[in-house]
């Protein structure tokens, strides 16, 4: 799973992957996104079954999903989502990505972090 966190300093949301994401997602590096690229934050229950496009990447069916998705109307997501844990979506403006889908345990308070950090209420 990656490690999510919130630096209020320098207002960017930084993921960390394991080694094993970072070869099935072909990253070399953390992923930085600004607070203020953040268009909306959810935590949902889990998996999500909507198509999420093309991918690059490992998918093993119904379990687990490392990959980068280009869905045919455009949209470019980053997946790193398990069966099973809760799931952190997070919809993003003019960046390399313009959703990233993450399973962790703590979604629901980082989605609740996340949109207090962005100054939005609850």
């Amino acid at each position: 799973m990656p490690s999510i966190e919130l630096d209020r300093e320098r207002s960017v949301l930084r993921v960390t992957f394991s080694a094993f994401e970072r070869l099935m997602m072909l990253r070399r590096r953390p992923l930085e996104v600004p607070f203020a690229a953040v268009t909306t934050v959810s935590a949902e229950p889990g998996w999500t079954s909507q198509v999420l496009g093309i991918r690059k990447g490992l998918v093993v069916s119904g379990y687990l999903k490392l990959a980068t998705f280009r869905h045919p109307d455009g949209t470019r997501r980053l997946v790193t989502m398990r069966r099973g844990r809760p799931l952190l979506r997070i919809r993003l403006s003019q960046q390399t990505y313009d959703e990233l889908l993450l399973s962790t345990p703590e979604a629901p308070a980082l989605a609740t972090a996340l949109d207090r950090a962005r100054g939005v209420s609850s």
